[in-house]
């Protein structure tokens, strides 16, 4: 198979349908266990290339960087311009009064050392990883700015867990008149039962012509049919750890929905995880899921959603099976 690809929201750039997230590069449990190392995150970049993929999607706090110093070593192996590399910033990279959010010594001193881990004189999207309500929009957007017009940066994103328009939409306006850059794009949490954006946040991305790149689009695991309504659930899993995770997800009118999602599949012979990554694909609001992978058995499972077709009564059973819960 071979991915196709997608205008990156109203921008200019083209990028393959299917992001590849890399939030597992580099993480470490309590024991000091990474999750994926160097040698096999470079054989999943591998794998995502040669399927066509060139939309790569980390932060500058997986891993504690790992993950961008693994990008950066294999994009040093190839061509620069032939990837769209997306990074984000926020979290705490050090323990300073000065080291987290989007204040401008934060933002100066991380995109240098985001830069240098990814071993590139630029990334194509900066997005800011979560909101910052301590910082003047006016001074994270002129310094986000100032990296637009530098050449270290190409464009601007802002990804959320609590998705809320008007502080995107004053970020825009405020832009407007100042003649900054705005966000062209956003990255919320969407999927089949993670419906929050849906209303407000996603009219005004589509009022703004900002692309949507969603993260989450398997909800955690939960989409992959994984567990089962009244059954415990698998030992090896996340539900077997996170209360909270179980809380949120193995609730009736989430199985509802993965309800509807196992029907499809059943037609269309596919996963369900396909079928959910299928219907995001053929959402016309949507510009990229990000997709991520342990192994790359996984990875090219995820992939393959994208030679999955659906009709409109299947696209719009899923779009109805929940609705901003």
């Amino acid at each position: 198979m071979s991915l196709d690809t997608v205008s990156l929201g109203r921008t200019g750039t083209s990028v393959s349908e299917l992001a590849f997230g890399t939030w597992r590069f580099g993480r470490a449990d309590d024991e000091g266990n990474v999750e994926v190392g160097r040698e096999r995150a470079h054989e999943l970049l591998d794998a995502y290339a040669d399927a066509g993929g060139n939309f790569i999607d980390t932060a500058d706090m997986y891993g504690e960087g790992r993950s961008e110093t693994y990008i950066g070593e294999w994009l040093a192996e190839r061509d620069r311009e032939d990837f769209v590399v997306a990074s984000k910033i926020y979290w705490p990279t050090r323990e300073d009064a000065n080291g987290s959010g989007l204040n401008r010594k934060h933002l100066r001193r991380q995109i240098d050392r985001i830069l240098n881990r990814l071993g590139t004189d630029y990334v194509d999207v900066l997005y800011t990883h979560r909101w910052d309500d301590e910082t003047p929009v006016e001074e994270f957007m002129r310094t986000l700015d100032e990296f637009v017009r530098d050449g270290k940066v190409n464009y601007l994103g802002t990804s959320t867990l609590e998705p809320n328009a008007w502080k995107v939409v004053k970020a825009n306006e405020l832009a407007d008149r100042r003649g900054y850059e705005p966000f062209s794009l956003a990255q919320p949490r969407y999927n089949a039962v993670n419906r929050e954006i849906e209303g407000n946040y996603l009219e005004m991305c589509a009022d703004y012509d900002i692309g949507v790149v969603p993260w989450s689009p398997l909800a955690g695991g939960f989409l992959t049919g994984k567990y089962t309504r009244g059954e415990e659930p698998p030992a090896d899993s996340r539900a077997a750890t996170d209360q909270q995770f179980v809380d949120s997800y193995l609730t009736e009118e989430n199985f509802d929905a993965l309800d509807a999602v196992e029907a499809v599949a059943a037609e269309v012979d596919a996963t369900p995880g396909q079928v959910s990554l299928a219907w995001l694909l053929h959402h016309e609001q949507v510009t990229a899921p990000i997709v991520g992978a342990r192994t790359t058995d996984q990875l090219a499972e995820n992939l393959a959603a994208a030679d999955i077709s659906l009709t409109a009564d299947q696209f719009d059973r899923l779009a109805t099976a929940k609705r901003n819960g």
